[in-house]
């Protein structure tokens, strides 16, 4: 059961990510992913709420319960081995599943240099930040229907790619994101409130987007159908408490009273992008100018509710220097500049039967890969 990798502890009891998980014949049911192994909870925990085909149920007790079961969980797997042995599943029996039932979906756009490379790309003559985008984290509402566990393949969408034009995307493109599960839900009319009392943990995510579409429909009111029609993400769930925090970045206008950070909830992430197997990046999430729980105060300072399952994504994630770039259209310079494969391919944007993965490393732990393949 390699829990150890290269010195680096990928899932053991520092980690223990939630998923969905079944056996040939059986339900879905919840589970912890420890080393190459899904400990069945429902069994091992005595507690039912673990035999619910999705996370939800659980999620909605709080972080008290969430706490309390990582604290028991923990003990368990170090101190009482005997006992926890028999729920254990190895990996390649179980079939892997969307963990939890999304209810809302919304994207934002929180990386400087993401946004400044994309204003640079399409405004050149003009200043790459639009006067909005140090003043508040910009967002969309996206399609929770549309979201997909990894693994699962990936329709090339159809669309307008101008005016009397119908048919396939021809830039096809892929978002590499961080998102966050909500596990409480909150009032409608009052802000959330504490971040950590909201947000039950992260997944990996990959917001396809169909760019040639995208740019024909998103003015004047933004992304619709280059967005809406596939967001792949892992199948683990990283809690809040297993994810080492550091300070965000400096922001300079000083934010609204609402929006200033009250903790430091900058993430030490890095994340791998890899076509065909290849990495072709490795975007750093901690230089993210909008915070996670930025991200949820704007999100819900108009008194808009939250509820269990929603869903709420960082935008792409992308560094200052081009192999940190999280998206195609900024590797390729919206195709202009091809990145070469090793085995002597060029990519502008995405071909059929090409597969995306996306890694990330966080501290000490390795978080669940998020994968897809296109048809």
């Amino acid at each position: 059961m390699p829990i150890e990798q290269g010195g680096r502890v990928s899932w053991g009891v520092d980690h223990l990510p939630y998923g969905v998980f079944s056996r040939p014949g059986q339900a879905p049911r919840v589970g912890v992913r420890y080393g190459d192994r899904v400990l069945d909870l429902a069994a091992a925990l005595h507690d039912e709420v673990f035999a619910a085909p999705s996370l939800n149920p659980f999620m909605v007790r709080g972080r008290a319960a969430w706490q309390a079961t990582r604290a028991l969980l923990r003990e368990k797997l170090t101190n009482d081995m005997a006992v926890t042995e028999a729920h254990l599943v190895p990996l390649e029996q179980v079939r892997l599943h969307l963990p939890f039932e999304v209810a809302d979906y919304v994207d934002f756009y929180c990386s400087l240099d993401h946004a400044s490379n994309i204003g640079r790309i399409f405004r050149p003559d003009a200043e790459p930040l639009l006067p909005n985008w140090r003043h508040l984290p910009v967002g969309y509402h996206g399609r929770s229907g549309t979201v997909v566990v990894s693994g699962t393949p990936i329709t090339r969408p159809h669309g307008q790619l101008k005016a009397g034009v119908f048919g396939p995307c021809v830039k096809l493109d892929i978002e590499a994101e961080l998102g966050f599960v909500v596990g409480t839900p909150s009032e409608m009319g009052a802000p959330a409130g504490a971040f950590e009392d909201h947000v039950f943990g992260v997944t990996l995510l990959n917001d396809w987007s169909a760019r040639d579409i995208q740019a024909w429909e998103y003015v004047p009111l933004g992304p619709f159908l280059g967005k809406s029609f596939a967001t792949s993400i892992s199948p683990w769930i990283t809690p809040l408490d297993a994810l080492p925090r550091i300070p965000g970045p400096p922001q300079d206008p000083e934010p609204l009273d609402h929006l200033r950070r009250r903790a430091d909830w900058g993430l030490d992430i890095v994340v791998e992008v890899a076509i065909n197997g290849e990495v072709v990046s490795r975007p750093p999430y901690a230089s993210m100018y909008w915070t996670p729980d930025q991200m949820l105060a704007h999100m819900t300072s108009n008194g808009a509710s939250l509820r269990v399952g929603d869903l709420f994504a960082s935008g792409t994630i992308s560094g200052p220097r081009r192999e940190e770039r999280g998206s195609l259209i900024e590797l390729t310079w919206n195709g202009n500049d091809p990145i070469k494969l090793a085995d002597g391919q060029t990519r502008t944007f995405l071909e059929d039967g090409d597969t995306v993965t996306l890694r990330a490393t966080a501290g000490s732990i390795t978080l669940g890969e998020v994968s897809g393949t296109i048809r």
